[in-house]
């Protein structure tokens, strides 16, 4: 994709095709609905163009974001959700703060504690980078990537909360080992401490549902970056947008990729 010219030789202008991903990614729709929802408006869209849409843009979605979102506080609630690949059921790991706001995600197919490793890595990883402070609106430039070990002390987490799978001790042990987690990190296995990320699993689910399954795994990842980042815009976890600002988010989206509104 040409980072400063996306839409360049799409047939649909550039906030039409803005308006389906949004809308896909934000609200519980079909692609099939999103096509009977532009034939209103008078333009004909299949509704396998807008499925080619979300595989392409959102992910370029949450890469343009990352760097302007907000710092999470160092409470982590910890647990993962079911999700289905090709009649398979996988598994994404998600993570929330005490406030609720969005820590990090991964899919993976395997519920283990190298599936375990990987998620802190990259959420320690994320926590890193929104500690940093996020860029101004202005400076679209990807945040560098980070050594995985060790991390500063600031930027671990004081408390991880998860259920009782015995799959986080050992991950968080070896982390420890290695180095990329200090050993003053507490590990609170408590099943009810986990209420409030396992609410917030119920926004995948009605986003999953009337797509009925993905095809493949990468077909997955790519749109549960989408349903993951704007859910975090909807939170008001980005710089300049608050919680519930609507016309905000639309704008947001649109300058992310430089489409005027």
């Amino acid at each position: 994709m040409n980072q400063q010219h996306p839409f360049k030789w799409r047939h649909f202008e550039a906030d039409i095709i803005l308006l389906c991903v949004r809308w896909y990614l934000r609200y519980a729709l079909s692609y099939r609905d999103l096509e009977e929802m532009m034939m209103e408006r008078g333009l004909h869209v299949d509704h396998t163009t807008i499925y080619r849409w979300v595989k392409e843009y959102a992910p370029e979605l949450e890469k343009r974001c990352r760097p302007h979102l907000k710092a999470c506080n160092d409470s982590w609630k910890v647990d993962e959700t079911y999700i289905k690949v090709r009649k398979v059921w996988m598994y994404l790991y998600r993570a929330v703060d005490s406030q609720g706001n969005t820590l990090e995600f991964l899919l993976s197919p395997t519920r283990d504690a190298e599936s375990a490793k990987r998620f802190f890595v990259k959420a320690l990883q994320s926590s890193a980078r929104s500690t940093s402070g996020a860029c101004p609106m202005r400076e679209m430039e990807t945040a560098p990537s980070l050594p995985t070990v060790p991390l500063a002390q600031e930027l671990v987490p004081r408390v991880i909360n998860t259920d009782k799978n015995a799959a986080y001790p050992k991950a968080i042990t070896d982390l420890k080992a290695a180095g990329i987690l200090p050993e003053k990190v507490e590990l609170r296995q408590v099943k009810y401490l986990n209420n409030l990320i396992e609410q917030d699993h119920r926004f995948i689910k009605r986003l999953t549902k009337p797509g009925m399954g993905f095809f493949s795994f990468e077909t997955a990842w790519q749109t549960l970056q989408g349903f993951e980042i704007m859910n975090m815009i909807r939170k008001g976890q980005v710089q300049g947008v608050d919680k519930g600002e609507v016309r905000g988010q639309v704008a947001l989206v649109a300058q992310l990729f430089g489409v005027a509104v």
